[in-house]
């Protein structure tokens, strides 16, 4: 557990910087076909994503037990908003983005949803960063 744990911490939280830097990057300065690629690969990488973080929150849970840190009880808060917001808002928006760019519909309703996966994706990535701190902080703190 306490290798398999900050490998898929680690494997997530790239995941999802993966997909919001791509996505970021490719509004910025992709054409409509590199905006419509990127939609189309982000649910195939849910198949990483999605196992990675249930990995680590399984196996933080474990590491956790009943440690009453507070580095530890932040990391128990923060994970099921973590994961809350990748199925409830995240996964969702991949899909119906990816809809929405196999038919060409790059209009207000795609921005719309894009916009609202962006702000999520943030969300995550400063959960997710937090959470690693924090595991930093207790590794050291167990190694001394």
């Amino acid at each position: 557990m306490k290798t398999l744990h900050p490998v898929a911490g680690t494997l997530a939280l790239a995941t999802i910087l993966t997909f919001w830097l791509s996505t970021a990057l490719t509004e910025i300065l992709g054409s409509t076909e590199a905006i419509r690629t990127v939609k189309l690969a982000i649910p195939w990488g849910l198949l990483v994503l999605v196992p990675a973080i249930a990995v680590t929150g399984f196996s933080g849970f474990r590491l956790g037990g009943k440690w009453r840190h507070r580095a530890v009880a932040a990391k128990k808060k923060r994970m099921p908003l973590i994961a809350l917001n990748g199925l409830l808002v995240l996964v969702p928006c991949a899909l119906i983005l990816r809809q929405l760019a196999m038919a060409g519909e790059f209009g207000t309703a795609f921005y719309a949803v894009q916009a609202l996966e962006l702000c999520a994706g943030a969300i995550n990535i400063v959960l997710m960063v937090l959470n690693f701190r924090d595991g930093l902080r207790l590794k050291r703190r167990i190694a001394t």
